[in-house]
């Protein structure tokens, strides 16, 4: 797959079959219509085009917003190179960008630059300055420019029943088995490993410290998850705890991995942890020593959830 990280970078000739979006999550829904877009372009012998934003839009037009997003745009480039597009188009979103009428942005961009021949979208599809433009309007532009539209149904959405805002929803409340469902894929953490306070290492629990850059990266509630990470070619298990450590009255919220099996030096070094399941809230306990325990206790259940992991 090819990454074009600009509009304004873009000379490629060749006709393109194209959806449009931010696609945060590239969930189950999102899904059906990018193995559509895929399957129809090399029907037709187009390249399939995805065509997304960042910032998410939402964070240009909303100065106010605290919309967290599903993805970093690193993870979500990563998952739709593996569905197998044959480019991306990551246009800068401004508020320039979002003044262009209906007509500009079909007629100058879709039309004259990506040489635009099928378009597939989903339903209730909206676009142009103050998203006036529809459905209808996009068929109408296709008719006089030479371009069909393909409109995913509202029923066969609706059947999938998946939204960003669900997962999100769901990631806020804990629920990481419903999170994963809709993803279709695991969640995903990606971040530096960072020097702690090493509470960890005394405790015979040594940490991972993950320091995420991206402040608009989604982290799930706080409370201890069963993760798994490829770390020097290896698939490695562990358990993460999210939160402030409240028995030693810690103040700052970390995400701390402690991988089991594990012992290698990865300061300094970016992982990505998958998030497989929620063991229990992070609590604050009267001891150190009943925290301890508690570890002890919480390694055991990952273990015994690992175990029953499909193979």
């Amino acid at each position: 797959m090819v990454t074009v990280q600009s509009l304004s970078k873009y000379d490629e000739p060749h006709p393109t079959a194209i959806t449009i979006g931010t696609f945060d999550g590239v969930h189950i829904g999102h899904r059906q219509i990018l193995e559509r877009l895929i399957k129809n372009a090399a029907t037709l012998g187009l390249k399939s085009t995805v065509l997304t934003f960042f910032p998410h839009p939402r964070m240009v037009l909303q100065k106010d917003t605290d919309i967290k997003l599903l993805n970093t745009i690193d993870e979500k480039t990563q998952i739709l190179k593996d569905l197998g597009l044959d480019q991306l188009i990551i246009h800068p979103f401004t508020k320039e960008f979002s003044r262009l009428t209906a007509t500009e942005f079909v007629r100058d961009i879709l039309v004259n630059q990506l040489k635009t021949k099928k378009i597939i979208i989903g339903y209730d599809h909206r676009f142009g300055r103050n998203r006036n433009a529809n459905i209808t309007d996009l068929r109408a532009f296709g008719s006089t420019l030479d371009f069909e539209v393909e409109e995913i149904p509202a029923q066969e959405v609706e059947e999938v029943s998946v939204s960003s805002t669900k997962i999100r929803k769901a990631l806020e409340e804990g629920n990481i088995a419903t999170a994963n469902t809709y993803l279709g894929y695991h969640y995903m953490l990606t971040g530096t490993i960072v020097k702690g306070k090493g509470l960890g290492r005394q405790l015979n629990f040594p940490t991972a410290n993950l320091h995420i850059g991206e402040n608009y990266k989604l982290i799930p509630k706080n409370g201890v998850y069963v993760v798994q990470a490829e770390l020097k070619g290896h698939t490695v298990y562990g358990m993460m705890n999210i939160g402030y450590n409240p028995t030693v009255s810690g103040k700052d919220k970390s995400i701390e991995i402690n991988f089991f099996d594990f012992s290698q030096d990865l300061y300094g070094q970016k992982i990505q942890v998958e998030i497989l399941h929620r063991i229990r809230d992070e609590h604050k306990f009267d001891s150190v020593e009943d925290l301890r325990r508690q570890l002890q206790k919480d390694k055991q259940t990952s273990l015994a959830l690992l175990s029953k992991q499909p193979e």
